[in-house]
């Protein structure tokens, strides 16, 4: 076993960047794990061993759920925010073998981030890209991993986004196959989003609540579905200025439970997309409170204040018209029993929504439109309708043989 002080050793030499150094204080009876980490892998196999790093990831394939498993090797990911949710998302992505990260932070790890996931104390005081680079590395050293300590909403910082996505310094298209923007502010989301539709290129948002409890993860494809900007949040369509949010001693909850969840739901939606496998959710919600996973599908909004935008839907309906309409395949419903001698069938959808329509589907207070009416009046009609139907009159003088009498002459006339 390696003792405290030449691990604290080991780790000092290595965040200095004095890899040689560190190794050399790898005392000769380490597991050779520890002292050399892993070697690089030419090529994944599915070949069932201990010592084979992608052996249960090669398994998707072998259980047909993904085509060719291996081509994530050849996919790029950038993500920006390397926090609770994008470091968590982060090592998810290098631990499944993506070729290339791209990683976007221009914060420092504090301890007050150990709450979280991921990082650790003694990387306290590192930018929160060369801690993040430091640990995906030595996980899996099969991923090239870019970092770029700037902020993206600063006009040179947003210069620098753009070239880094796609390459180079003139324009070209990207080089990287998903954004994931795992940012916590609404400046940051608008860079990316307004590089995304320069490039066209699609991206995933997420995010996760003040109060730590509620989250949710979006796909953001420019022309097809809505931008950013197409539905704005209720603090910029109110005027209100974010920087006037933040309170001084206040700082937003945060769970690792909730981080770690939306960002499994970002990841996932990633692997379906970046290897065509499944359905990838347009938009997919999480409340902690009531467990509750809502999902929805966001058009574009045709009069959306960014004007590349309409041009990007402008351009998606004319690529649409070019590609004519979709066939759509019917499909035939086999027979329930293909000998039925006495006649029985089951019914469908339909009858479950006539049912739940006419009883479970009514609430107090439920409008409906003109001309139409329930079936059955709400619960609380009916009891109303009963107790006046039933109601017994009692005066200020009747005993209790009086109303004995009373109750007696109802039942005899049931």
């Amino acid at each position: 076993m390696i003792n405290d002080r030449v691990q604290a050793t080991i780790r000092e030499l290595e965040e200095k960047g004095d890899l040689s150094a560190a190794s050399a204080a790898v005392p000769p009876e380490a597991p050779s794990a520890v002292r050399a980490g892993r070697e690089k892998v030419e090529k994944m196999s599915a070949e069932v061993v201990d010592d084979n790093p992608y052996s249960r990831l090669m398994a998707l394939q072998r259980m047909g759920i993904v085509e060719d498993y291996e081509k994530v090797r050849e996919k790029t990911v950038a993500v920006v925010g390397v926090g609770g949710v994008g470091s968590v998302a982060a090592e998810m992505l290098t631990r499944c073998g993506v070729g290339r990260l791209l990683l976007y932070d221009y914060d420092s790890v504090e301890l007050a981030n150990m709450n979280r996931l991921f990082f650790r104390p003694e990387q306290a005081g590192m930018t929160k890209v060369d801690a993040a680079k430091q640990t995906l590395e030595g996980i899996n050293p099969d991923v090239a991993i870019e970092g770029f300590g700037f902020s993206i909403t600063t006009m040179s910082g947003y210069e620098r986004f753009v070239q880094s996505i796609t390459g180079g310094d003139g324009p070209g298209g990207s080089r990287v196959d998903l954004i994931l923007s795992c940012v916590d502010n609404y400046e940051a989301r608008i860079s990316i989003n307004q590089a995304c539709l320069e490039l066209g290129q699609t991206w995933m948002e997420s995010g996760v609540s003040e109060d730590a409890v509620s989250g949710h993860i979006q796909v953001v494809e420019p022309g097809r579905t809505a931008c950013f900007e197409c539905v704005p949040p209720l603090v910029v369509a109110s005027g209100v200025d974010e920087k006037t949010l933040k309170r001084e001693g206040v700082c937003a909850a945060s769970l690792p439970t909730t981080m770690g969840m939306v960002a499994g739901m970002l990841v996932q939606n990633s692997l379906k997309y970046l290897l065509k496998f499944g359905r990838v959710t347009p938009y997919l919600g999480y409340s902690a409170l009531t467990d509750f996973f809502p999902t929805m599908e966001i058009l574009p909004n045709p009069g959306c204040s960014n004007s590349l935008c309409c041009k990007r839907q402008k351009e998606y309906q004319e690529r649409k018209a070019a590609e004519g309409p979709e066939e759509e395949v019917e499909e035939e419903e086999a027979p329930l029993h293909e000998e039925n001698e006495w006649g029985i069938s089951v019914g469908g959808e339909e009858g479950e929504e006539a049912a739940a329509g006419e009883g479970g589907g009514v609430g107090g207070g439920q409008a409906l439109p003109e001309g139409l009416q329930f079936a059955m009046p709400a619960r609380e009609e009916r009891d109303a309708a009963f107790l006046d139907e039933n109601a017994v009159e009692v005066g200020e003088n009747d005993s209790l043989d009086d109303l004995r009498a009373q109750l007696e002459g109802l039942n005899s006339g049931q």
